[in-house]
């Protein structure tokens, strides 16, 4: 048998033995009942399947995916008019406004305000109440410096507390009661964090305090599963059909 072909045969086996291995870490999984949280929500990452980010088209998609919630990133042009961009707005960026009015035709969708720049949140808040969707919003992307900002701005909108989770601590409940004492204190309604800083234990800790858990961006099959396993409040993803399905048993 030539190298080459040795080659193949060995990656085919190799393959093969991985796809055993994903068949059966997902069914360990899949064993732990997943009991969702009351009020549990999948989010959209804009730019979901297979759309732009920031783009009507990913608003639409989102809400045809089943989501409940849809995520856009919101700057500031030079101007200061909101529009969605996760860097620099450009010529051609959707405004805040356009987005809003394309929410506003799907019932009960809602929107995470995933914040890049708290440049002007009252042209948020305006925008919102003209669009009629201002009780469908809320924040992500606020870090504790950005806080004193929001609540001065837009008191009433909700928001959720960016974290970069110390991953070796994320069993450790010390580390994790600190954590939701900020959280508390800060006034935001939960974290919003990596799907891979999140553990069964914060979740449980969280919801003891009164406090959310919502993970991003969890897009493989078996992250999914596992995730899913954790009891998370909100899971936000670019496969929103997929996660649908996870759910339902279907994958």
């Amino acid at each position: 048998m030539k190298k080459a072909a040795k080659l193949i045969i060995g990656l085919t086996v190799v393959a093969v033995a991985s796809a055993g291995f994903a068949a059966g870490y997902i069914s360990a999984v899949k064993s732990r009942e997943a009991v969702l949280p009351e009020g549990f929500t999948v989010t959209a990452h804009t730019g979901c399947e297979g759309t732009r980010d920031n783009s009507l088209e990913a608003i639409e998609a989102g809400a045809a995916a089943g989501a409940d919630i849809v995520e856009f990133d919101l700057n500031f042009t030079e101007s200061g008019e909101p529009v969605l961009a996760h860097d620099e707005a450009q010529s051609d960026s959707v405004t805040l406004k356009q987005a809003f009015e394309a929410v506003a035709e799907h019932e009960n969708l809602r929107v995470n305000v995933d914040c890049k720049s708290t440049h002007d949140l009252k042209a948020v808040v305006e925008a919102a109440k003209q669009c009629g969707v201002l009780d469908r919003i809320f924040y992500t992307g606020i870090e504790a410096e950005d806080v004193e900002t929001v609540k001065r701005d837009t008191p009433d909108v909700k928001y959720y507390l960016n974290k970069d989770i110390e991953k070796t601590k994320k069993n450790d409940e010390e580390y994790i009661r600190s954590l939701a004492r900020e959280v508390k204190s800060l006034g935001a309604a939960g974290l919003n964090i990596n799907y891979r800083g999140a553990s069964e234990k914060m979740v449980e800790i969280f919801h003891s305090e009164g406090l959310e858990v919502s993970v991003w961006t969890v897009n493989k099959t078996l992250a999914m599963h596992k995730v899913l396993a954790l009891g998370c409040d909100n899971i936000t993803t670019r496969q929103p059909a997929k996660l649908r399905a996870v759910i339902s048993g279907k994958q």
